[in-house]
């Protein structure tokens, strides 16, 4: 992030350190300098690098309304920016600040460690105390001198600073290389678990299609000259929803003209809209909502193509319109299910649609398990009932509608373009739109566990094999005893032998991660 900021301010521009900077401020951003802030383009035309947000690494166009965000490169351009939000409260802000608090937290299996540790602490003591008490019985000559050298050596180099560092330095190697490559971890406890997952639960618009659904048929039911007007209506009434087939409508009707006041607007999540216009109640949604106040589709009408989702438009029990929207599927997606296949990761694709849409989908994609038709309500009863068959699951899914599920599962991941509140639940959220990134953060999970587990084992095994010998288990044989200083440094060898293996993790091989 930049230190400083060019202000506008009375009419003049003014440096100023970026944490003095508010909401509201206007930012100028010359060429080739970083945005200070997130915000939105007031004035001015530019290209900005926005790589490290988005990981696309070509530059995105800006003028007046484009958002912008901290920490991006301005490219040849001169901007100017009303901040919306600064400091910890940007984008990247938020990004660090999730990244150090999931470097700071403990993952389950450190609980365990420290058991561990509660444990054998006291057990440490209890054998030096005894290996002295033993060597004052021997007889030998010195005995005490040896006693007392002894159990100093076993406390010193039974000191579990290994135990201690086997699980945070693995954990904050591999969450620190997650976020380097675009895979933001909440806390460590989502990082342990998606290594156990065993099944996939996938939403279909925006996780395995991209999200920029079009509308590809439009039949109305109205006479040509009534068309214009409901548009206008229509296009309304989608604007105040956030599912993404209105988004699609919005497309296809944004240059309808102004919209018009709308009344009683209610949002039904995964189902529709409803709301009053001049005395008039009118439904937009799936056919079951719209049907509930007797609205049906001419017969004479043919049926939408299979792998469309259909949105119908109703004014009480008259059918108004019909669209039919498509959504391409993510390039890389097939690839992805095929990977998480040979992983023995179970998927399932749950989705609101038309079953039909859902089966037309799951051919292209070699899904076996799918289902359509499926309320916010439903995926979560979906996902509880996997779990209670004993199977650990992660939820992938984008829109408000999937914050439900995301909550229900063992592990919810989200997709960075998505909706906010999907990305507040999830433990693990995808800031590229690329969903290889997925096998990528479940390998690199499960590379994290082994080498936890590696560094808990090795550190168990040294204090088995070296309390013994500092006790003198090898001087009735050749008269060896370990000094307290040889002890000290075998045990800063064993801290140093974890924190290696656990930076292992920073060249670990996996595909699509550098």
């Amino acid at each position: 992030q930049p230190a400083e900021a060019l202000v506008v301010r009375g009419g003049k521009e003014v440096v100023m350190p970026v944490t003095a900077l508010i909401a509201g401020d206007l930012v100028r951003v010359r060429p080739g300098e970083q945005v200070p802030v997130d915000g939105v383009v007031t004035e001015g035309s530019s290209s900005v690098q926005e790589s490290m947000i988005s990981g696309e690494p070509l530059p995105r166009e800006k003028e007046t309304g484009s958002a912008v965000f901290s920490g991006t490169i301005n490219g040849a351009g001169v901007l100017t920016v009303q901040a919306t939000h600064v400091g910890s409260d940007t984008v990247l802000g938020r990004i660090i600040r999730t990244v150090r608090e999931a470097q700071a937290s403990k993952a389950p299996i450190q609980r365990l460690a420290d058991k561990i540790a509660g444990i054998f602490v006291p057990i440490v003591i209890a054998l030096a105390i005894l290996t002295y008490i033993i060597w004052r019985l021997t007889g030998v000559e010195d005995a005490d001198i040896y006693g007392l050298l002894c159990a100093i050596s076993v406390l010193v180099i039974a000191c579990p600073c290994a135990l201690g560092l086997a699980t945070p330095t693995a954990l904050v190697v591999g969450i620190g290389r997650a976020a380097r490559n675009g895979i933001l971890v909440r806390n460590a406890e989502a990082l342990e678990r998606f290594a156990a997952i065993d099944t996939v639960v996938l939403d279909k618009t925006g996780t395995l299609t991209k999200g920029k659904p079009q509308v590809t048929q439009a039949h109305w039911f109205v006479p040509d000259e009534e068309v214009p007007a409901l548009r206008r209506l229509l296009y309304s009434a989608e604007i105040l929803s956030t599912h993404p087939l209105a988004a699609a409508v919005c497309r296809a009707f944004v240059g309808d003209g102004s919209t018009v006041e709308l009344s009683d607007v209610q949002n039904y999540a995964g189902r529709g809209i409803s709301f009053t216009y001049e005395g008039s109640v009118y439904n937009v949604g799936s056919a079951a909502f719209v049907a509930e106040s007797g609205a049906t589709v001419p017969s004479s009408v043919s049926a939408p193509p299979d792998d469309a989702a259909v949105l119908f438009f109703a004014c009480g029990d008259k059918m108004l319109g019909r669209f039919c929207v498509t959504d391409e599927l993510q390039p890389q997606a097939a690839e992805v299910l095929e990977q998480l296949r040979r992983h023995k990761v179970r998927t399932v694709m749950l989705t609101g649609d038309r079953p039909e849409a859902a089966e037309s989908l799951a051919r292209k994609l070699g899904l076996e398990e799918y289902r359509g038709g499926m309320m916010p309500s439903d995926k979560a009863d979906y996902i509880r009932m996997l779990r209670s068959q004993g199977h650990h699951v992660a939820m992938v899914g984008d829109g408000v509608n999937d914050s439900e599920a995301l909550s229900m599962a063992d592990v919810s991941v989200a997709m960075g373009d998505g909706s906010h509140i999907a990305m507040e639940v999830a433990g693990i959220t995808l800031m590229r739109s690329d969903l290889r990134l997925l096998p990528a953060a479940y390998e690199l999970s499960r590379a994290t566990r082994r080498t936890v587990k590696g560094n808990l084992f090795w550190a168990m095994c040294y204090n088995l094999i070296a309390i013994p010998i500092a006790a003198g288990l090898l001087f009735p044989l050749n008269g060896f005893l370990l000094s307290p200083a040889i002890a000290g440094a075998a045990m800063a060898f064993s801290s140093v032998s974890v924190v290696a293996n656990s930076l292992r993790l920073r060249t670990k091989r996996v595909p699509l991660l550098r």
